[in-house]
């Protein structure tokens, strides 16, 4: 039996009104961090998908100090989303715990001074965070809503080598873990669609995923984003690469969604990128709402919902 009212997924608005009893937007900022991956600690280049650009609002620049971005967020936001009085720093490009300890409480302190900042959001990787950090984070998140969003992309090291991230899947385990433990809230982020990935590798990945202790979860299709190296190697050879149709991806994303954890909530099924970063449009000029609306309809069509398979063992 379906054990979400009104939905058939653990959804994100839900949560949030859960939560903090009404509306609560996410104000992006990019505070100038980089990533190991990029300043030659693990490698260099970045993940090859990776163009900062192409999902950072207008708003948001290194230039900027933070409390003049969180300003011109919510001036942003108050038009879009009208109902939002209160707001979660959003710390999103690059890898926001890659700096020392003293360096990220100065930012992240600024942050929290603004007076409609209810908590963060901060994402990063599992290979910029140690326990130090964890300590800290756990403190504040004693006083604050605090959540680490991990990108793990894939649970295949073969991928991850491909893609350039520069860590294991292992070391993603063992910070989601480490983070939950200390008390924290921690997300995930996935891709779906990754080169060399067969739909049985997802699958599998999203069982694996499904028994980490998480609060939320993201998922992205693969998107070719302009000025990329991914970019450069599907114009190379395009056939190596699976880009999902809207109809094969919505079949995919509903058979992880039933191996889901039912604790998890669901922060949003697929990525969007303004179009004039893509190579590759393959369903580009339906935005996520209208996505998910399909995704939502496919659910009930089929009488099934997010962890209706989910076996913790």
């Amino acid at each position: 039996m379906n054990p979400f009212l009104g939905k058939r997924y653990n959804s994100y608005n839900e949560y949030f009104k859960r939560t903090f009893g009404s509306r609560v937007q996410k104000v992006s900022i990019d505070a100038g961090f980089t990533c190991p991956n990029r300043d030659g600690t693990t490698g260099t280049g970045g993940c090859t998908y990776c163009n900062n650009d192409a999902f950072n609002p207008s708003y948001c620049h290194p230039s900027k100090p933070v409390l003049q971005q969180i300003e011109e967020g919510i001036e942003f936001h108050k038009i879009r989303y009208r109902r939002a009085s209160e707001y979660l720093a959003y710390f999103q490009s690059y890898s926001n715990t890659w700096a020392p300890l003293s360096e990220l409480k100065q930012l992240y302190d600024q942050a929290l001074s603004h007076p409609g900042i209810r908590g963060l959001v901060i994402g990063t990787r599992p290979d910029c965070i140690d326990d130090e950090k964890i300590s800290y984070f756990s403190k504040l998140s004693a006083k604050f809503y605090v959540i680490i969003e991990y990108g793990i992309e894939s649970t295949s090291d073969k991928t991850l080598q491909l893609i350039n991230r520069g860590h294991t899947y292992q070391q993603s385990v063992e910070a989601i873990k480490k983070t939950a433990a200390a008390g924290i809230k921690t997300g995930a982020h996935l891709i779906l669609g990754l080169p060399g990935e067969s739909e049985e590798q997802m699958i599998a990945g999203a069982r694996m995923v499904a028994r980490l202790p998480l609060t939320t979860i993201k998922f992205h299709q693969l998107q070719i984003v302009r000025n990329t190296a991914m970019a450069d190697q599907y114009l190379a050879d395009p056939g190596a690469f699976r880009l999902f149709t809207l109809d094969e991806y919505i079949d995919l994303i509903v058979r992880i969604t039933e191996l889901m954890n039912p604790a998890f909530v669901i922060e949003r099924f697929t990525g969007e990128v303004p179009p004039r970063y893509l190579l590759s449009k393959p369903w580009s000029a339906l935005r996520a709402d209208q996505v998910m609306t399909l995704i939502e309809n496919e659910l009930e069509r089929r009488n099934t919902w997010q962890g209706r398979l989910f076996s913790g063992d």
